[in-house]
């Protein structure tokens, strides 16, 4: 079955599809309905030029009629398309005929992440890893090209039966730049949503971090961090409630993998590593730390089909999740290869394939000579072996036996460090100090030589440890001009962020009233920081309409206002050549020096006048009225009893002003 498919719920393929069968666009021809979702409907379909197997989303006709769902899908083909990643599903073409918009995309086989956990429970540690790894490696390189997912869940990580790791369904990204604002609702899926998601509904990277968090927890433990009655109650727990350490449900559990989850799921976003690429970079170091038991230690939330011998042949998750791996691809650290893409035969080297047997074979019997000859000559084969002995010992001594590795120390506290490299025979060289958005102060950055590069025994290896993230006093800059403040905040390595207006009697216009992170407070170098700048004092906008244009101009510019006259007139009450109208409206709220537009009277519109004289009185009010005039009545003392209009004070026939006023007589 498609992976592409499988972050959709799947359907009966046998049940009656309009498209099945037909030719796309004359070119894709569809075969099988797979899975239905709440956009879009996924098939298997074959790309008749290129004469290739695809899988062919296409959205719901009764959407594809709303622009903003048409653009949201569009935007997921030219998303993707951007993304030349490995470990992200391609999108081949896109394209529309008449009610079907589509996009035509890689197809895999496979499962999802989902499919696994449902399947297998809690997965050993190497497999997480083994599956997280790509998965930041496919965000980092979305999140470096300016994008976020906002929707990371299992059912979007795909597994093919070959072992690739591939990220799906960017039909949510928005670019890294862009303020979303959810006045309707948070897009996303709610056991995965970052809390700014929640209370602000915006997305920056850290959003996708803190969803791979949640992801990680959920593959160590089986099960996910918040759970609850309602979306409500598993909303406020992100709110909340801090993510628990795996090991509290897994207690044997390595504390590098708690660190780990912790770091990508703070509540804080500015805590959280800045992006998937720094989180990779944790991952990576945390393996790098953890022993082969620990990798490969089985959780007791595993079900059944985890255990090393079980071999499903039915079941959909691929054997190289659920096998043992006795050899990674990459000898040095056992991580996935630097852009997360695993072998083809699914995490193995070709060498580590043939090196997982348990017995090694027996040595060839000798020949009837070679008994023979060792029987003769005793003291010459002691000789010759001491002889090999002595000479092997001397080349292993200095091919091998004088060198070490250097051991993890990523992420350690320098007496850590200290400690690990006494017990493995080295020395501290220099100790050098760097800021680090992503180490904790106090923590090892980098070594030289690298981890795992060969050296001598009591050679040194030198540490850079973490000061932590360069910080910056923010400077006072209320009182200054805009364009000032800016250059301050540039000069000490601040960016100047949102600037918002305000009304105020004490800073004169074009100078900030304010800043926010207020002036004095220590933020990360780089931080961007929001300006509020003064539109001075407040004017109250004095009404003109009706007044003559002239004698309206004056009275604005008296007030401090400029004036501006709209190009068009139009029908008013007011006689022509007078204000119709103005903007501000009378009684808003202006700076000193802003425009007032005032739209001039061509006088009010010339309507026709019923003709009512013989109708009875409400008849003649109501056409009048209708017609939009004002209608008085004149009954006099003949009139006070009677009920029909004997005259009217314009004639039927004639025109008056819209909305002046017609008298009927009654008798």
């Amino acid at each position: 079955m498609s992976v592409a498919a499988r972050t959709l719920t799947c359907v009966d393929t046998t049940l009656q599809d309009p498209l099945v069968g037909q030719v796309l666009d004359g070119r894709y021809r569809v075969e099988a309905r797979i899975a239905v979702g709440g956009m879009a409907t996924v098939y298997r379909a074959v790309d008749t030029r290129l004469d290739r197997v695809l899988a062919l989303k296409v959205m719901h006709p009764t959407l594809a009629t709303d622009a903003t769902f048409v653009e949201r899908f569009i935007r997921e083909a030219k998303s993707v398309a951007r993304l030349d990643h490995p470990n992200v599903v391609q999108v081949f073409d896109q394209g529309a005929e008449g009610a079907y918009v589509y996009l035509a995309m890689e197809y895999i086989a496979g499962c999802t992440l989902r499919d696994v956990l449902r399947e297998r429970g809690a997965l050993r540690p190497r497999a997480a890893l083994d599956i997280l790894e790509p998965v930041l490696a496919a965000l980092g390189a979305a999140h470096r090209a300016g994008f976020v997912h906002r929707d990371m869940k299992p059912e979007n990580v795909l597994i093919g039966d070959d072992g690739r790791v591939k990220v799906a369904d960017f039909g949510l990204v928005r670019a890294v730049d862009t303020v979303t604002s959810t006045t309707g609702a948070v897009l996303g899926t709610v056991s995965y949503l970052a809390p700014e998601q929640i209370e602000h509904g915006t997305a920056d990277p850290r959003v996708d971090v803190y969803a791979c968090g949640v992801m990680l927890y959920e593959m160590l433990t089986g099960a996910k961090p918040h759970d609850g009655d309602s979306p409500a109650a598993v909303l406020y727990k992100h709110l909340h409630e801090d993510v628990p350490p795996p090991s509290a449900a897994v207690p044997e559990l390595a504390y590098e993998l708690d660190e780990l989850v912790a770091a990508a799921t703070a509540r804080n976003p500015e805590i959280r590593p800045h992006d998937a690429v720094a989180l990779l970079a944790r991952a990576r170091e945390a393996r790098e730390s953890l022993s082969t038991a620990q990798l490969d230690a089985v959780p007791p939330q595993a079900l059944a089909a985890e255990h090393d011998n079980a071999e499903d042949r039915t079941s959909v998750i691929p054997r190289a999740l659920t096998m043992p791996r006795p050899l990674p691809v990459n000898e040095d650290d056992g991580s996935a290869g630097p852009d997360g893409r695993f072998a083809s035969d699914g995490g193995f080297g070709a060498d580590g394939v043939n090196r997982t047997s348990r017995l090694a074979a027996p040595p060839p019997a000798p020949s009837p000579s070679r008994r023979l000859r060792l029987r003769r000559g005793p003291l010459t084969i002691v000789v010759a072996v001491l002889l090999v002995l002595g000479i092997g010992t001397g080349v292993w001594y200095i091919n091998s036996g004088q060198f070490t590795k250097v051991p993890p120390l990523l992420s350690k506290t320098e007496a850590q460090a200290r400690d690990r490299l006494d017990d493995a025979g080295l020395d501290v060289g220099k100790v050098r100090h760097a800021y680090s958005d992503t180490v904790e102060r106090g923590k090892v950055i980098s070594t030289d030589p690298g981890v795992g590069d060969r050296i001598r025994k009591n050679d040194s290896v030198s540490l850079t440890v973490s000061d932590g993230p360069d910080t910056v006093k923010l400077p006072d800059v209320t009182g200054y001009k805009l364009d000032k403040a800016r250059t301050l905040l540039e000069d000490e390595g601040l960016e100047p962020g949102m600037v918002t207006r305000a009304f105020s009697d004490e800073v004169a216009r074009g100078f900030v009233i304010s800043t926010k992170p207020g002036s004095g407070t220590t933020v990360r170098a780089g931080s961007a920081v929001a300006l509020v700048v003064s539109k001075g004092s407040p004017v109250d906008v004095p009404d003109v309409t009706g007044d003559d244009l002239d004698e309206a101009r004056a009275e604005l510019e008296g007030a401090g206002l400029k004036v501006k006259t709209a190009d068009e007139r139009v029908n008013s009450e007011y006689d022509s050549g007078r204000v119709a109208r103005q903007t501000p409206e009378p009684g808003g709220r202006a700076a000193e020096g802003d425009t007032v537009t005032l739209t001039v009277s061509k006088g009010p519109r010339m309507i026709e006048v019923p003709d009512v004289v013989g109708d009875s009185v409400d008849d003649a009010k109501q056409k009048l009225e209708d017609a939009g005039f004002e209608v008085d009545e004149d009954r006099g003392l003949l009139g006070l009893f009677g009920d029909t209009v004997k005259k009217q004070s314009v004639d039927g026939g004639d025109t008056a002003p819209e909305g002046s006023t017609v008298t009927i007589t009654i008798r």
